[in-house]
């Protein structure tokens, strides 16, 4: 399916269904795709009836995100779906067998996913832990050592996949270095390039491959002191050409208190700096007005990337209840090692 002329954004909604204003807008604006959050999560068939209900608003298989890490990050909650452990604390209590418990996680979460309608989730994510990452993010890495958290969220993201979900890759080029909150605040980090380049950024060169990736709004001072990743040219070129990220890249949420500016301002640099789409997830109406109109719709390029991405959709394979018991055989075979 061609995606020329498609709204280069994604957008929430503010409730468990759609209201008749939200549903005109959309098919008006006719975003890429749409997020949901816990404000839009009550029931299974609730939730798939709102995610038919947001295809059939733009007339065709939009990808629906969801962040469904585990732990603090996780929008389906007990007791309906499984809780999950924060992915480090699940990381260090797997030990020797955390690659394939973290790829069997997923490929439980993305199964969940699928029967509700739901078919991109935001993981894995690349970002290495240090002892000053911000409690924000911390738990939520899978490690401190570049090429194990490499190995993590390859298996992650082969989970997601083998589950018929398509994972993003976050946050490009690497937020672990980061003291502050971006949801609060813009955070600068001055480590020498080299350093970033062998720890923070190593990742994410060995997931390139991937077919989404989720910027991060924070500013890299020893490769541009002035712009967070997301809204610079500078980074968005390391991203592509020493990363050899060719997916389609998202803004975090544009509307994050990092990004300073209007909506219309932040979602112009972002395009102009190499983003392919803007990430959108309050649901306000008034806001969202506005980024449609400022983003637009796909460049040729922007458009191919999101049909690849698209491409790589595939039926969900293997049975809940045996992911299930090879899961928690595996965990208990890492407890008893």
């Amino acid at each position: 399916m061609s995606l020329a002329g498609v709204g280069a954004c994604f957008f929430g909604c503010t409730g468990l269904s759609l209201s008749e204003d939200e549903r005109a807008f959309f098919k008006d604006a006719n975003p890429y795709g749409f997020i949901l959050f816990a404000r839009n999560i009550d029931t299974p068939d609730q939730i798939r009836r709102l995610t038919a209900d947001l295809r059939d608003a733009v007339g065709r298989d939009a990808p629906i995100l969801i962040d469904q890490e585990g732990g603090r990050v996780q929008r389906l909650e007990a007791p309906q779906w499984r809780k999950w452990l924060p992915p480090l604390e699940e990381v260090q209590n797997a030990g020797d067998r955390a690659t394939e418990i973290m790829r069997l996680r997923y490929q439980i979460i993305a199964a969940e996913l699928r029967d509700l309608g739901i078919d991109v989730n935001c993981a894995p994510m690349a970002d290495v832990a240090r002892a000053e990452t911000h409690p924000f993010l911390k738990n939520r890495c899978y490690g401190t050592d570049p090429a194990r958290v490499a190995e993590i969220a390859r298996a992650v993201s082969d989970g997601l996949l083998a589950g018929g979900v398509l994972p993003v890759l976050k946050h490009i080029p690497g937020h672990g270095p980061a003291t502050a909150d971006s949801h609060l605040e813009l955070p600068h980090v001055d480590l020498p390039r080299r350093t970033l380049e062998e720890v923070d950024f190593a990742p994410f060169r060995d997931l390139a491959d991937l077919p989404f990736a989720m910027t991060a709004h924070v500013v890299y001072e020893s490769i541009d002191a002035e712009r967070p990743a997301t809204t610079s040219p500078t980074m968005v070129n390391l991203m592509r050409t020493d990363m050899g990220f060719s997916g389609f890249l998202m803004s975090d949420d544009i509307s994050m208190h990092a990004l300073s500016g209007d909506m219309a301002g932040r979602c112009t640099a972002s395009l102009q700096a190499g983003c392919d789409g803007i990430l959108h997830c309050n649901g306000d109406m008034a806001e969202m007005i506005v980024i449609a109109e400022a983003s637009g719709t796909f460049t040729p390029i922007a458009a191919q990337r999101a049909e690849a991405a698209l491409a790589g959709r595939s039926a969900p394979a293997g049975d809940l209840q045996a992911l299930t018991d090879a899961w928690e055989a595996t965990l208990a075979e890492a407890s008893d090692g």
